[in-house]
């Protein structure tokens, strides 16, 4: 599964938040630096050859659905991306947000509930 563009990602949200859409019904979710419909389009089309999505045809007009989970592509990416900038180590990521306060203590204590409760 290769890597999505800033764009394809925000195309994808929306097809994963509405499940079926047609390119306008996407078109009308993009509020900030909305495209040209025909430029929408063909970034949708590049999806689907990419895999992301499929269609139902309906005559000339499409309606697309994601063939790739939210999930799926979320393990996907957070796993390059830990790999990429943080050598593949889950205590430095942690660490990292620590650091710039993204995370609190009281988190920190209920994900090692969580981790605790798994065991």
């Amino acid at each position: 599964m290769q890597k999505l563009t800033n764009k394809e990602e925000e195309v994808m949200h929306i097809l994963w938040k509405l499940k079926k859409a047609f390119v306008k019904d996407v078109l009308a979710e993009i509020t900030e630096d909305q495209p040209h419909y025909n430029t929408l389009s063909t970034i949708i089309r590049n999806l689907e050859e990419k895999g992301f999505v499929s269609h139902n045809a309906y005559g000339n007009t499409h309606q697309y659905f994601p063939v790739v989970a939210m999930e799926e592509y979320r393990k996907r990416f957070m796993n390059t991306a830990i790999d990429n900038y943080f050598n593949s180590s889950y205590k430095s990521l942690v660490s990292f947000f620590a650091e710039e306060e993204k995370i609190s203590a009281e988190e920190l204590r209920e994900i090692l509930d969580i981790i605790e409760k798994k065991k």
